[in-house]
């Protein structure tokens, strides 16, 4: 089959590449639609020392597997859990021991033509859900695992720092809870996508330091982490949603003084946010920047990795 191969941070498209085999307890799922993100972007630039097929945000259909999912679109938790370690045993199996995590960690993952995960993390995507809509399962999620995390008052200010991708989705959803809200970023035209929807947005001349009872930051940099934390009174909670290439320096002793509460916040649920496009509570479409097909996987990169370009998604099979 064809894949797009990560290894020692090149990118290459392979065409030989063996169709996996799906183990007991797996299903073997045909891949249709896959998104690029920027923890792919970041894989690129050493995030992780993986090696293998890379993408992890994806719908395709059950090729085998259970009876009640063969031939029905499903999008993936990306977590592969062991379900014995203290964590699973726990209930949290996003930071299971042994996990492997599709197109990160020990797992090939989605910008090929077959991917194999767990039955138990497959979800069934309903009728009226487009596919293009569909591959944002997985993001939409991790934006909704901030509501898990943090306890939000309809009273408290909230800042989104960044206008990405999923930027975009975190404010789409915190929006929903009726919170006061504020997204900045450095693109109006991306703005623009919150601001139709009725969600307060500005560029960054826009904030008012130490203002803010919460604020999640999306950028991933080290000037979006410095304008998030300059935001936030004191006692205030400061959550991190993306992920940081490089290291990242910080004044510890403020944090401390102001008593900050710092949250690092990845993979969410994945029901709600399928509930949340079956009935178009968020509009995604807006972010879709453009499509390519797998054998012109290099390109899509190349695009995805010019600034101010939101979502590119690969079209693995139809």
């Amino acid at each position: 089959m064809k894949g797009l191969w990560l290894e020692n941070k090149q990118l290459q498209l392979l065409t030989n590449i063996p169709v996996p085999e799906p183990t007991p307890g797996e299903a073997l799922v045909r891949v249709l639609r896959a998104g690029i993100c920027n923890t792919d972007l970041e894989l690129l630039r050493g995030y992780y020392p993986y090696t293998g097929i890379i993408g992890h945000e994806f719908v395709g259909l059950v090729e085998q597997g259970p009876e009640h999912l063969l031939n029905k679109r499903v999008v993936g938790e990306i977590n592969a859990a062991c379900g014995h370690c203290r964590f699973c045993l726990r209930g949290q199996p996003t930071h299971c021991e042994n996990r492997t995590v599709l197109g990160i960690v020990n797992r090939h993952g989605a910008f090929a033509e077959y991917l194999c995960l767990p039955i138990q993390n497959l979800h069934p995507i309903p009728e009226n859900v487009p596919t293009d809509a569909a591959t944002f399962t997985e993001p939409l999620a991790a934006a909704l695992e901030i509501q898990q995390q943090v306890i939000l008052n309809r009273d408290d200010r909230l800042l989104v720092v960044g206008d990405g991708k999923l930027g975009q989705l975190v404010a789409q959803t915190l929006a929903l809870t009726g919170c006061e809200l504020l997204v900045i970023g450095r693109h109006p035209e991306k703005l623009a996508h919150l601001k139709a929807r009725g969600i307060p947005t500005g560029l960054v001349d826009a904030v008012k330091e130490r203002a803010f009872d919460i604020v999640v930051e999306c950028t991933g940099n080290a000037e979006g982490f410095a304008i998030a934390r300059r935001a936030l009174r004191p006692r205030g909670t400061l959550v991190l949603k993306s992920t940081y290439a490089g290291n990242l320096s910080l004044d510890a002793s403020s944090l401390v003084v102001d008593e900050i509460t710092l949250i690092g916040s990845r993979c969410g649920p994945f029901s709600p946010a399928i509930e949340l496009l079956a009935t178009g509570k968020v509009d995604v479409e807006p972010l879709i920047h453009a499509h390519y097909p797998l054998n012109k996987g290099l390109s899509a990169f190349e695009e995805a990795q010019r600034r101010g370009v939101l979502k590119v998604l690969l079209d693995i099979s139809n």
